[in-house]
């Protein structure tokens, strides 16, 4: 967490010190915020030591809560840093080969970004958890949507100092509106017209595949 802000904000926990004057006049600096890091980072560790269960049974929830709160904590921040020196590196390399940044998105972050969600509803999907797999797919995007444009447009208003912000849907922009809708729509026609109390028949995995890369090549031509 401390390397995290640090890179995004600048702030070098390790480095921040007060100085305190000796008896015999000279000054001495005094990293408080790194005996305070380390200490609370060792206090944390050996309670996880501790209290941690063992074995492989399920663990209360009195400790699974503030382990699995932590985790998520380290993994945005992990994410986030990670995706600002991915974008920073596809738009170098788009730079370098003459590629828009469009095409930069749509193809190589975009299949990057959803790899990790890819493998998690695979393997939930193999495990029988077929509704959580399919929840995710939809609950994901729809996560980045409203709360990445939500927060990415208040933090703009904020440092722009401007009530409004002018957006430029190009014509890639409005494919992908109309092959979302498309595949919503194909959604709840498989669900519940052609398939069967209201199971998704297999054949709509070949129709989705077949739907992203007719709104690849669409999306690249215009």
């Amino acid at each position: 967490i401390t390397i995290y802000i640090w890179d995004q904000n600048e702030i070098n926990f390790y480095k921040m010190s007060s100085s305190s004057s000796s008896t015999d006049g000279s000054s001495s600096s005094i990293n408080i915020s790194s005996i305070i890091f380390t200490v609370a980072c060792v206090i944390i560790g050996l309670a996880v030591f501790r209290y941690a269960p063992g074995g492989d049974g399920p663990m209360p929830l009195y400790f699974s809560a503030p382990l699995a709160l932590y985790g998520f904590i380290i993994a945005a921040t992990w994410i986030d840093a990670i995706a600002d020196q991915l974008v920073s590196l596809l738009s170098f390399i788009g730079i370098i080969c003459r590629i828009p940044s469009t095409i930069m998105g749509l193809t190589v972050l975009a299949v990057g970004n959803s790899m990790g969600d890819l493998s998690a509803n695979v393997t939930m999907s193999r495990k029988g958890l077929a509704n959580m797999a399919v929840t995710a797919c939809f609950a994901t995007p729809v996560f980045n949507l409203l709360m990445g444009l939500g927060i990415a447009f208040s933090i703009a208003r904020k440092v722009m100092d401007t009530k409004q912000i002018y957006v430029e849907l190009t014509p890639t922009l409005n494919v992908g509106f109309l092959f979302l809708f498309l595949n919503c729509a194909l959604v709840m026609a498989f669900g519940l017209i052609f398939g069967r109390e209201g199971i998704i028949p297999k054949q709509f995995g070949y129709l989705a595949i077949t739907v992203y890369t007719t709104y690849v090549i669409t999306s690249l031509s215009v």
